[in-house]
Order: C-alpha cells, then structure tokens, then sequence
C-alpha cells in the first residue's frame, strides 16, 4: 500500500486537470480532501480502489446553498489516511457518472442517493424502487431534499396495480420463492426473492426499506446533542458504536479534548458491546441449525452480558452514554475491574461452547463449505467486519484508522480465509477473546481525572467520524450550521455494505442453506431502514 503523500503525487500526474485539495484539521487522524473534475471521478476512484490499496467507505451526497456537493470517502491504513474525494455540481444538474463500473461497492450507495435525493447516476444499470418503494411511496419525492418539510405527512400514494419484482431467470421450469416481508418473532422486515429451477437458489434479492424511518432527514435542524439521540437509535445492538462515530465527528468540528479516562472508558464500553453482539450472533447461528442445546447454551452467555451490561451502565444496551466531549457518567474503578471479571468468566463458556461445537458433525456439515464468499468477491463489494474477514480481507478501523487509544492496546485481528459460514462462526469467538483482550487492558490502564470536557461551544463545520463497530466499518458524517444546528447528517452503516453482498453467499446453495447463511452474516435490517 502506498502512503498517502505518493497517491497524491501519482494523482497530479495521471490526471494533470485541476484538482484541488487540503487537509484535514483533526489531530487523531490524517485525512485530505481533493476536489476533483466530475468526468475523472470514476476513473480517479477506480484506481484508487483497485490500484492504490484504498477500501471504499461511502457515498455522501449533499444539497449546499452552492449547489450539489458529492464526496466519496476512501480509506486506508495510518499512511494512507482518509481521502475525500469530493464533485461539485450547480443545484439544476442532478445528474453524476456512476462509480459501478469501477468501484462495485458503491452500488448501493449510489442507488441510496437517486431515490432519496433525486439524483442520477449515468451509467448505473439499475436505479428506481430501493429505498422508497413505488407502491408506497409518491412518484418523484426525494425525501432528502431541502425543499421536502420532513415535519409534514407525504400526500397518500394511490396505487395502481401490485408491484411484480424484476426477474432474471429463464428457463423451463424456473420460478421465484419469496420469503418474508412479514416474520414470526422480531425478524425486521425484509423481503427476499428466490429464483431457481430446483432445489438449489440461481438468483437472490432481498429488497429492504420496508420501514425507511428517515433519520437523516429528522436529524435536519436539531442540535448537535439531540442528534446524537438519533444516531445511536439507528440500531439499537449496536447503540454504542454508532453514538460513538458520531460524538467523534462532533468533537472534531468543535475542537474537543476527551478526556484519557473517558478514552479508556469508551474502548471499554465499545469492546463489552462487540463481546455481547458477537455472543448474540453466535446464538443466532446455533439457533439457525436447530441445535437446540446448543442454543440455549449461547443464550446463557448472551442474556448474563446483556445482564452485565445493566448492571454496570444502567442499561442493557448501552444507551444514553456517549456525549459531545465524553461520557455523561463515569465509573468507578472496582465496578470496572468486576466488569473485566464478569466478562472473562463467561468468555470461558463461550470458549467451552465453541470447543464443542467443533465436534459436533451435524453442526458443522450445515456450516462447512455452505455460504462461501471470495476473497476477490469481499474486496469487490466492499464487505467489511466479521463478514470480511472471514474471507481474508483483514479490514479493522481500530488497527487501520486506530481512535481513542486503540493504537495503544495490544489485539490481534482475526482473519480467516475459507468464506464459509464456519469461517464466519469462528471469526466471532476469536473476536469475542480480543475484545476481552482490550477491555482487561483498558480497565489495568484506566487513568484518573474527568470522563468529559464541559461547556463546549459547538462551532460551524463538518467532519467525518468512524468507529469499528461489532458489524463493521461504521461512518458518521456531520455538517454544523452556524446557528450550531445540524444541517446533515450522514449514517454509513456496515449492514449497508454487506447486504449488498449478501447475494454472493445465498446463491449456488440449497434452500434449506438459506437461513443458515442469513444467520452467519448476522446482518441488521434496522440499521438500514434509517
């Protein structure tokens, strides 16, 4: 991988044209933003994806006074930082060139900004009925628009017929399955369509959004604060990772100092949600093969760190924590110390279960070789996380893009390279001990003083903030008027990017393999749905 000072150079010289570009001003990480021709743009990130070593991170569209802002974030390791590339366009040009043919992973991002901004994107081969479906919603609202009151009710979508979904299979005897929207329990909606001529799945679509919640749009003209409220309740199993990138965009805009015990408390509180969630897919799994001991043996661990979480934080899902310069409560030390105990206690009942699970033939036969994902496949579609990692791509903003501290603790990142859904299974315990790991080191480090910087003046600007949450890469942007009121807000979430590869997993595989697949992703509906 190269470093970010000789991208920049080989840049000027592929492409002589006018670019303009500068740094960043955040002192936790190295990141330049390069503006850039809108006809280079694909060919720019195209090599910069493919070539210059660079993972694609999202899509953030923006409609400024001035007209039309696009900027596609890439990033790398410590070297190569983060890099903005960013397109503008007058506000009466809504029509951009698509990344697709040179940047898969931008598929769904851009899809994202067509239905919700009313943006094109020339070259896409498939735009319309993403997020906003048309037998529900009025033909032509881009809800993300400016002119659009997010306050007042849309007007009532009349419709005209029932909507057919767009198949490709064709061959004697070919036919669609459809599962879901509508599940038992508290399965989120989801619809998924299933072609095939047998037994064996050809094609897989899920079509999401069936409860778009509009987070974005309500965040529009709300202090910095009560934002933060939405951001963390984009998805309420992973509040914290996400009221975490989000505070970290906050305080690079106004400038903030957190606190080293807040640091050291956050890198705890983060680690003892990743443990939980990993335990919670790990139930999922077993749940999902119809092992019923085993899954009520991974529902043990799961409720006592749920449990645990409670009794330490005030609630089950760590809500309520995180806040611009810190944390709204500290800690004391014992209670701390007896979190690393408890933890470590029931990380030996996962370690146990996971040993027997190794033995067990009829697990493993619905695991092994059932579900795969490349590694050229992940790197395409831009997977990050768990999901990742399990097909060799050893992606983890807490080494690449290290914050809070995390360039301090000592953590290996667990990597395998099969693609199944065992090497996914396995890739959640051997995460689930580093995160023990960290949180023995955060609590043997903690030091002492305030758990936040008080009396912040919150300044206009934007940022971009990011954590590794316990699904993956997770990206918040922030823009701040100068009123200090929040003028966009931008939620990248990892189940966006790895639903878009959802399909590599499910297709080739038995019907019976699906919800086994389904469960290994450990994939969130919700955190879409935003």
């Amino acid at each position: 991988m190269m470093r970010l000072q000789d991208a920049l150079e080989q840049v000027r010289r592929r492409w002589p044209g006018e670019m303009r570009g500068e740094f960043g001003s955040r002192k936790d990480a190295l990141e330049y933003e390069m503006e850039s021709p809108s006809a280079e743009v694909p060919e720019l990130c195209g090599w910069l994806f493919k070539e210059a070593g660079y993972n694609f991170a999202t899509l953030i569209p923006e409609e400024r006074e001035s007209g039309w802002e696009l900027r596609y974030v890439f990033y790398g390791d410590r070297n190569q930082g983060v890099l903005h590339v960013l397109v503008r366009q007058p506000i009466d040009n809504r029509t951009f060139l698509s990344l697709i043919g040179h940047v898969h992973a931008a598929d769904w991002n851009e899809r994202e900004a067509e239905d919700l901004f009313g943006l094109s994107f020339e070259g896409h081969p498939r735009l319309g009925d993403f997020v906003l479906h048309d037998d529900h919603w009025p033909e032509a609202i881009a809800p993300m628009q400016r002119s659009v009151d997010g306050r007042q009710p849309l007007p009532h979508q009349q419709r005209e017929g029932v909507w057919q979904p767009l198949l490709v299979l064709d061959a004697p005897g070919a036919f669609a399955m459809p599962i879901g929207p509508i599940y038992s329990g508290v399965a989120e909606s989801a619809l998924f369509l299933l072609e095939t001529t047998g037994e064996d799945v050809v094609r897989a679509v899920p079509r999401l959004f069936y409860k778009y919640r509009g987070i974005e749009k309500i965040a529009e003209g709300r202090s910095v604060q009560d934002a933060l409220l939405l951001a963390e309740r984009a998805n309420g199993t992973c509040a914290f990772a996400h009221g975490f990138a989000y505070c970290r965009a906050a305080e690079a805009i106004c400038g903030a100092a957190v606190p080293d015990r807040a640091r050291m408390l956050r890198l705890l509180l983060a680690e003892l949600e990743r443990l939980r969630h990993h335990a919670g897919a790990i139930r999922e799994i077993c749940e999902s093969t119809s092992l019923a001991v085993a899954t009520s043996q991974a529902s043990i661990p799961e409720e006592e760190l749920l449990s645990l979480s409670c009794s330490f934080a005030g609630h089950r899902y760590l809500f309520g924590l995180n806040t611009i310069g810190g944390l709204t409560r500290d800690f004391e030390s014992a209670a701390c110390l007896d979190v690393a105990a408890g933890a470590a206690d029931i990380l030996r009942r996962l370690d146990k279960l996971e040993e027997e699970l190794r033995y067990s033939s009829s697990f493993l036969d619905r695991l092994e070789q059932v579900g795969m994902v490349s590694n050229d496949d992940a790197r395409t579609f831009g997977l990050v996380g768990p999901i990742a990692r399990a097909s060799g791509v050893a992606r983890d903003l807490r080494r690449l893009q290290p914050y809070s501290g995390y360039e301090r603790m000592e953590f290996a990142v667990p990597c395998e390279q099969e693609g199944d859904g065992y090497a996914r299974l396995r890739i959640l315990f051997a995460e689930a001990r580093q995160s023990l790991r960290i949180i023995q080191q955060a609590v043997a480090r903690l030091p002492g003083g305030p758990v936040c910087q008080r009396n912040l003046e919150m300044k206009s600007g934007a940022a971009l903030g990011w954590t590794e949450a316990p699904r993956g890469a997770a990206f918040h942007w922030l823009r701040v008027g100068q009123d200090g009121m929040v003028q966009r807000c931008r939620l990248a979430s990892p189940s966006l990017n790895n639903w878009n590869g959802f399909h590599l997993a499910a297709e080739g595989f038995a019907f019976q393999d699906f919800p086994i697949i389904m469960a290994s992703f450990g994939l969130s509906v919700a955190e879409n749905d935003r």
